[in-house]
This record gives C-alpha cells, structure tokens and sequence, in this order.
C-alpha cells in the first residue's frame, strides 16, 4: 500500500493549547522513532498570512504527519506511547478531526 498523509485538527478547551502543545511535542521522538513515520509536525496559523488565510484560530493546532502505510498509521495510533499521551490530554481537548488521505 502506498503512503498516508493524515492530518490531525486539534482544538483545545480555551487557553489549553500551548500546554497541549508542550505535551505533544514531549512525545514527537516517539513518533518520529515508530517504524513507517515519515514526519510529524505541529502547526499553527501563520501570523500575517493575508486575507487569503483561513486561521484555525487561537485553541487550534494541526499536526501534519506522512505514513509509509495505513497499516503503519495503524500502529501508531495503537501504540502505547500515543495511548499515554491521549490519557495525559483528554481533558485539555474540546474536539479532535482526523482526516486521513491518499497521494492521487
């Protein structure tokens, strides 16, 4: 199979995000380590973008990631260093939207 782009919107309960941002980067080696990661990344609006930006705004963060493989994506959300984190967040989040998706 061919590899997965997934793109993970987190949005935190009010003024939460730098602290779950601070958590996830904490547990980015992990990830980056797991067999299939290709990147891993958390992202922001950018400051000054234009009136072309769509901005998540200020509780928002997107984590971009490539997969070798749905399966490897798979394990990932498996694993127990993810199963760790989501615990250690869960009452930091207000809405989570994973979009998983395939180069044309």
């Amino acid at each position: 199979m061919s590899a997965v782009h997934v793109l993970a919107i987190i949005t935190t309960k009010p003024g939460q995000r730098d602290a779950l941002l601070e958590l996830f980067n904490a547990n980015v080696s992990a990830v980056l380590a797991e067999d299939g990661c290709i990147a891993y990344e958390a992202t922001v609006d950018t400051a000054n973008a234009g009136p072309m930006q769509t901005k998540f705004g200020p509780d928002t963060f997107v984590v971009i990631e490539k997969w070798a493989s749905l399966a490897a994506h798979g394990a990932h959300a498996g694993s127990a260093h993810m199963k760790a984190h989501a615990a250690s967040t869960r009452d930091m989040v207000a809405d989570r939207v994973i979009h998983i998706l395939s180069p044309t």
